[in-house]
């Protein structure tokens, strides 16, 4: 049997903070207390020495590009890049090659996953204008729910036909994640800027183009829809200040028919800073105005939105460099997204017990995993040590995406990830990530 004890840590779960020991057995949380004793010999000690201990955080949206597009990132270098960054599981996006359409496809891709992923894993099932059938197999307890892209984004799988959009909402069970922007609207931007610019757009202007009103068609009717399917709805990557009316935080989080997501990028850039970093804070949708930056800040803070996340979604910096038209959409994020949430507890916007809420137990709540996101005696052991008092600067010989580029290049962070562990193995220690695959696939209490 392996056994870890965690000492002298701020442990962290459920809004309260304590400082003690967590003793891991195998796999498993089996104590927490004021003071724990090693039971045996070769139990390994780690003192924390009053450093925080947080749930692994849980991203309910990355893009790992495999199958198919691998030159960007693949299954094993963004996992490793993910619990460098204190994110001990994932849910990855149906839009690789071939698309995640039909069960085999999706089986196929959580069979790469158990070969290779250090984090636990589960994968999104896409739905597509004429696969209903498929959509009605896909088991709930087993798979993290369906995406639909009710904007086309990169690898379009774009579901535009109303009358079999609602037969969805009305007829699946499984959580349905959504990607809002009206096709129509941004078409019409598109063409306007074009006329003016040709290919080359002012990457300015993307917000532009990928417009509130864009996000805002689209998020209301897909919520229109799911109430009156009854349809369990879950929007992503919210973006402008005009859609926060459209949440809620007058019940718990349990009862919400329809959650919001916020990511990393909106809650940190904003248009201004187009002119300075270019495609490389490229998005779908866009990084939109320092109001809107305002705005999801205060419905993130007020429990209208529900979850923080990445969309991480790499690209080669060849790719990146192309004319805006050509130009993809999206960028690397699962290593810096938890101390880039630091940094905002450094500058007084969150406390760490909302960091944790949102980024561990609100996603193991919203998609039903079970005994993830938390720290409890029974539970697995997916948690991280996070130092708040350790600087370093994110530098090219330390990002471990394959795409090999941040956004975030050049920064000096005040917090840096120390340890963390998926399932009770130490998996990564101080810059270093063991070569290791103790990730499983997640289950869901449904």
């Amino acid at each position: 049997m392996k056994s870890v004890l965690i000492k002298n840590a701020k442990i962290v779960n459920e809004g309260t903070i304590f400082e003690g020991d967590v003793l891991i057995e195998n796999e498993f949380i089996v104590e927490i207390a004021e003071t724990i004793s090693a039971k045996s010999s070769s139990t390994k000690i780690i003192n924390a020495e009053g450093n925080y201990l947080i749930p692994g955080a849980i991203d309910d949206q990355v893009h790992f590009r495999e199958p198919g597009l691998t030159h960007k990132g693949d299954i094993a270098s963004e996992s490793r890049a993910a619990v460098a960054g204190g994110i001990t599981s994932f849910i990855e996006m149906p839009n690789t090659n071939p698309q995640a359409t039909t069960i085999e496809l999706l089986e196929d891709k959580f069979t790469i996953a158990s070969e290779k992923s250090i984090a636990n894993y589960s994968f999104m099932f896409g739905g597509t204008n004429d696969n209903l059938a498929e959509i009605l197999k896909v088991n709930p307890k087993t798979v993290a729910g369906l995406k639909l892209f009710l904007g086309s984004s990169t690898g379009n799988m774009l579901v535009d036909n109303e009358e079999v959009l609602e037969k969805i909402f009305a007829s699946t069970p499984l959580l349905i994640a959504v990607h809002c922007e009206d096709e129509t609207t941004i078409k019409n931007n598109l063409a306007k800027y074009k006329e003016e610019y040709g290919d080359d757009i002012p990457m300015k202007f993307h917000h532009l183009i990928r417009s509130e009103e864009a996000c805002y068609l689209s998020s209301s009717k897909a919520i229109e829809l799911a109430k009156k399917t009854g349809a369990r709805l879950h929007v992503f990557h919210l973006s402008t200040a005009k859609e926060m009316k459209l949440f809620t935080n007058k019940i718990p989080l349990e009862e919400k028919k329809i959650t919001a997501e916020a990511c990393i990028h909106h809650l940190w850039f904003t248009n201004e800073d187009y002119d300075k970093k270019g495609s490389l804070i490229k998005w779908n949708p866009a990084v939109k105005t320092q109001a809107d930056k305002d705005a999801l800040w205060e419905a993130l803070l007020d429990d209208r939105i529900d979850v923080i996340a990445t969309d991480h979604a790499p690209h080669t910096l060849e790719e990146k460099k192309n004319p805006y038209t050509s130009a993809p959409s999206g960028g690397p994020l699962v290593q810096h997204a938890v101390v880039a949430m630091f940094e905002a507890f450094h500058q007084g916007k969150i406390s760490v017990e909302k960091i944790v809420e949102k980024m561990a137990h609100n996603p193991a709540k919203i998609f039903k995993i079970q005994k993830r996101g938390f720290i409890k005696v029974g539970y697995y052991a997916d948690l991280t040590i996070v130092n708040a008092g350790l600087p370093w600067s994110v530098k090219k010989e330390n990002i471990l995406y394959k795409c090999g580029w941040s956004p975030f290049e050049g920064y000096t962070f005040k917090s840096r990830i120390t340890h963390t562990f998926v399932n009770g193995e130490l998996v990564y220690n101080n810059f270093k990530v063991k070569d290791v695959h103790p990730g499983m696939r997640l289950e869901f209490d449904r």
